[in-house]
């Protein structure tokens, strides 16, 4: 049986917020079996959960907030894609502020200190969303898809008119029987504009955004002093920040995902769609391992 995941004990760490720029500390705990992915601010009084769901997505704007009423989470797509990575079903996600911190803008400290914490494996089978139809969302140029596959995989295409961005390629394909989450896609970082800081800051984000959680690029280039992670690593944070909103569905997806130009606010929009259209999906579950799809039974035996 292909089985739900969580962690083996708790691991805490501490970062900044790249919004908000105020301190965070983050505390991932074991979750029992069809619990999903709960975020907690024990900041307030009492503590208050938002589970993981397309519903709860809020603000949109250059991250992927989870809200409940007048409390929120923001910033949760890339431990969400590290989540997703490593195939963790079940998970309590502690933060003391209103936002993730930002570690180095990729997915990669959050991948490690999920393997610090090992992972578990419990008696319930995992439970996918199957794509059975393909749904489409488009916002003008932009768009995403959904289509059936048995498996997993991205197709992302950015398209930014700078020449550090033109020189490493604006597409990405990845198919998760061939490519590994943590080798291929966890250190793409964030990436952003100096031209844009001041107008980002005078709207309160990008406060706590630096050289050291972003890529960052003037007219010409990267001013990074290290450069490039990858060649392709714009695009590869593009997908990186697509498995993270998807997995905001609450469950693991099998289908083919597609994009142009697509970003926090469409990748919702994709997963609302997908939910409230009539026999576009099902729950699929495996009890044999052979049977299951080989980009899972691989993926997570690479983790």
């Amino acid at each position: 049986m292909l089985r739900q995941r969580t962690l083996a004990e708790p691991v805490t760490a501490c970062g900044i917020g790249l919004h908000s720029g105020v301190p965070v500390r983050l505390t991932l705990r074991p979750a029992p079996a069809d619990f999903g992915i709960v975020f907690r601010r024990i900041d307030v009084d009492p503590p208050r959960d938002i589970r993981s769901r397309a519903g709860a997505v809020g603000d949109t704007r250059m991250a992927s907030t989870l809200s409940d009423g007048d409390v929120k989470v923001a910033t949760v797509e890339h431990l969400m894609s590290a989540l997703s990575g490593l195939g963790i079903d079940n998970a309590v996600v502690e933060v003391d502020a209103a936002e993730i911190p930002i570690m180095d803008g990729s997915a990669a400290t959050f991948v490690y200190l999920l393997r610090s914490a090992g992972v578990q494996e419990q008696s319930a089978p995992k439970r996918f969303i199957e794509v059975i139809k393909p749904v489409e969302v488009r916002d003008g140029e932009k768009w995403a898809r959904l289509d059936p596959f048995f498996g997993f995989r991205l197709e992302f295409t950015i398209d930014f008119s700078h020449p550090a961005v033109d020189a490493t390629g604006q597409q990405v394909r990845v198919n998760f029987a061939e490519s590994s989450f943590v080798d291929d896609i966890a250190r793409a970082r964030t990436f952003g504009f100096v031209s844009d800081v001041d107008l980002l800051r005078s709207k309160g984000l990008a406060l706590g955004g630096s050289l050291d959680n972003a890529i960052v690029m003037d007219e010409v280039r990267v001013i990074n002093p290290g450069g490039l992670r990858r060649p392709n690593e714009f695009a590869m944070h593009k997908a990186l920040d697509a498995i993270g909103d998807l997995y905001l569905l609450g469950n693991p997806l099998m289908a083919s995902y597609s994009a142009f130009k697509s970003g926090h606010a469409l990748n919702n929009a994709l997963l609302r769609t997908l939910m409230q259209t009539e026999g576009s999906w099902k729950e699929t579950t495996f009890k044999d391992l052979q049977h299951a799809p080989v980009a899972w039974a691989r993926q997570w035996s690479w983790n």
